[in-house]
This record gives structure tokens, C-alpha cells and sequence, in this order.
């Protein structure tokens, strides 16, 4: 086995372990990457590339509790569940359940806000230094409210993201066709967030956040990390058929660090939310930004030479198969908006790392400061990838 030593091993080459990575040793720290796959190539890939400072909405709300049984069993729904998984589900659903309760939801919406409250400035500053400017696209986001109703049901999440400082502004219907002229007419409304940003590639990206990691001196094993111990000056890491020891560890595995965190006796109700997209190549999208029509839970995003429709929430683990349901229901929804849609050219299934209450752990482990635990980001580790490491540098520091 060969042994390797190092000061820091970062566990998890998805953005969120490679912008960590590039922060220390920006910090002047020896650091180490383990990951088995091509770095960024996971959710950190596959995702909607939204930058979401207003994502300050939990997943679990007083509305998603009073419709949770429905929303599970509709077929339809963009939250879904393979029955076969539920019996392994029920501690995360029970625990989601509570979170869902109204002073957990709001108090778990000020958590997160207080992380996302930055995200595009530092996204911005992160871009400049991996070299990826260029593929940022500063023209906010759109949310679609196909109907009257569905539009002033929003007021309370509005009113929510108004509390936290959220920049958001309502539109009637026909101001949102003034934005984005080739969706069809609707009689709801929309909701704007001018200061979000997307990435037009987030697959390039990850290439060149990579790259910029590798000049910066970051060593990369790859090889999947199978177990974690404590030793008297640090960790002891088994990534087979390396032996690695470090002085402190991050663990940033995504949707596979729950296995990791018990062996170190941080035992947390992370689970898994697999998500989709489906790609349709084009020489020109037609939109200019991100539009999420909120009644079916999924985002048509622009990208280079392409549009991407990502979404869905499917609880049922990191090993079933794709559930093709889910991709014909991505496909068909998108045709509601633009019927000229032909078959997508690409699909994709990808797993997000998923607390019950929707807010990412990022602290010491239980255990001492020789591991950090920097994981189960949801829905937003693109948007808190810069936030992040340096949160992970201030733990080392402190």
C-alpha cells in the first residue's frame, strides 16, 4: 500500500472539496484531494449552475408538511420517493418532518440566508481567480407563477425572502414577457431576483476550477476513500490502495460522506435527493436566464450551445437505477413551455447530499478539530462553494 502524509487531506473532489482545497493552500497549507472520479464531474457538474443568493427557502416548509403525503404518492410531483427506499428513509422523512414545522422553517431559512446572503460578490471574486469570468452570466433569474392563485399563494415565501434581505421584484405577466419574449402568454405573474448569476457551462467550470487547484499545487489520489480513523497526530485515511495520514481532514464527500462521518462518530441524518437533467442542444436557448416554473419544481437554464432543464427531488438513495419516469416528466414539462423541443440529446442523474432541515453542516467533527465536516449543502453547493472554504479556513485558523 503506498503511504502518503500530508497536512491536509481534503476527502471529496466536488466544488465545494476542490474550492476548499484551493482556499488552504492559498492559505501557504500542504494539501491533498481524494476522489475516485474525475474532479467535478458529480452534482457539482449536473446541476442548474445557478449561483441562488435568494435560495433562502428550506426544502421543508408548514406547506410541503400539510401536502407531504400527497406529494410523495402523485406521480406528477416534484418531490417523489421510491417506495423501496421508504422503510431506509423513515428516520430522514420523520426528521424532515419536524424541520417542516413552522418555527423550525423559519429558523432553518434564517440559517441558510445568513450563508447565501454574498454568494454571487464571491462568486464573482472566485470566478476572477480560476480564470472563469467569461462564463458567468449576471442577468438574475425569473420564477413563473402560471396562475392568479399560485402567484398570491407565494406571498408568504416573498414576504420570507423580503425579511432576509432578499433583492426581488414582482412582475405581472406581461412584464415577464418583457424579459424573456418566447415563453408562451400566462395570467399568473413572475418574481425576479436581479443580483442572481448562472454559469453558461458549469461543466467547463469545474475544468478550470480543477486546473487552477492543480497549479496551486494541490495533489490529487485518486481513489475512493473507504475508511477514516483517529490517530494520536491526526487521521489515518484508507483510499486503496493508498494509506494516507493527515494532520487534519476534511470531509467534504457530498451525498457519500455519511459513511465516513460515523467512523468518526458523527453520526447525522444526511441522506440522498437524486436529481436530473435533461440537455437539448441548440445553437441559441430561448431564454436569456434561468426561468423556474415553480408548479413543477424544475429550472430551464441557458447554457453554451445548449438548454439544460435540471430539477426534480427523488429520495431513494445512491444505488437504484435512473427512474425514467422522472426524465419523461422533465422532457414533457418542458415541451408545455416550448412544444418545438425535440428529444433531448443528453440526460443525466446525479445525487445531492440532503439534511432534513436543508442546512449544510460545516463545522469541527464532535470528536476535535483533526477532521472538519464540510457537507450535505442540498441545493445550493454551487452557490456556497466560496463560502465555504473560507468558513474552513476560519475553523483551521481559529
Amino acid at each position: 500500500m503506498s503511504r502518503i502524509s500530508t497536512d491536509i487531506a481534503v476527502i471529496g473532489g466536488g466544488v465545494i472539496g476542490l474550492a476548499i482545497a484551493l482556499r488552504l493552500r492559498s492559505d501557504g497549507r500542504e494539501v491533498v484531494v481524494i476522489e475516485p472520479n474525475e474532479p467535478g464531474s458529480g452534482a457539482s457538474y449536473g446541476n442548474a449552475g445557478s449561483i441562488a443568493d435568494y435560495a433562502v427557502m428550506p426544502v421543508g416548509t408548514p406547506s410541503v408538511l400539510r401536502n407531504l403525503l400527497s406529494l410523495l404518492l402523485d406521480a406528477d410531483s416534484p418531490l417523489s420517493i421510491r417506495t423501496s427506499a421508504l422503510p431506509t428513509l423513515f428516520p430522514w422523512l420523520a426528521r424532515f418532518a419536524y424541520e417542516s414545522l413552522p418555527h423550525r422553517y423559519r429558523e432553518n431559512a434564517h440559517r441558510i440566508a445568513d450563508l447565501v446572503s454574498d454568494a454571487s460578490v464571491q462568486w464573482k471574486e472566485f470566478a476572477t481567480q480560476i480564470g472563469a469570468s467569461d462564463l458567468l452570466s449576471a442577468k438574475g433569474c425569473l420564477y413563473l407563477y402560471e396562475t392568479r392563485k399560485a402567484f398570491k399563494a407565494a406571498a408568504t415565501d416573498i414576504e420570507l425572502r423580503r425579511s432576509h434581505g432578499v433583492a426581488q421584484e414582482l412582475l405581472s405577466a406581461n412584464e415577464v414577457l418583457g424579459l424573456e419574449p418566447r415563453l408562451p402568454p400566462f395570467e399568473g405573474g413572475g418574481l425576479f431576483f436581479p443580483s442572481a448569476t448562472n454559469l453558461r457551462d458549469p461543466g467547463e467550470v469545474m475544468r478550470r476550477l480543477t486546473a487552477a487547484v492543480r497549479s496551486a499545487g494541490v495533489e490529487f489520489i485518486q481513489a475512493s476513500a473507504q475508511t477514516i480513523a483517529r490517530e494520536s497526530n491526526g487521521t489515518r485515511i484508507v483510499a486503496s490502495p493508498f494509506e494516507i495520514r493527515a494532520r487534519t481532514t476534511i470531509l467534504s464527500a457530498g451525498a457519500h460522506s455519511r459513511k465516513l462521518a460515523d467512523q468518526i462518530g458523527d453520526r447525522l441524518p444526511l441522506d440522498t435527493e437524486r436529481g436530473y437533467h435533461v440537455e437539448f442542444d441548440m445553437a441559441e436557448p430561448p431564454i436569456e436566464r434561468p426561468v423556474c416554473p415553480t408548479a413543477h419544481g424544475f429550472y430551464m437554464c441557458p447554457m453554451r450551445g445548449r438548454m439544460r432543464v435540471a430539477g426534480l427531488v427523488e429520495l431513494g438513495g445512491l444505488a437504484a437505477p435512473v427512474n425514467p419516469r422522472l426524465v419523461e416528466a422533465l422532457v414533457a414539462n418542458s415541451r408545455r413551455i416550448f412544444p418545438d423541443l425535440g428529444e433531448p440529446s443528453r440526460t443525466w442523474l446525479g445525487f445531492r447530499p440532503s439534511m432534513p432541515n436543508s442546512v449544510p453542516v460545516i463545522r469541527p467533527s464532535r470528536g476535535g478539530r483533526d477532521v472538519i465536516l464540510a457537507f450535505g449543502h442540498g441545493h445550493v453547493g454551487l452557490t456556497l462553494a466560496p463560502r465555504t472554504a473560507q468558513l474552513v479556513s476560519k475553523i483551521l485558523d481559529s
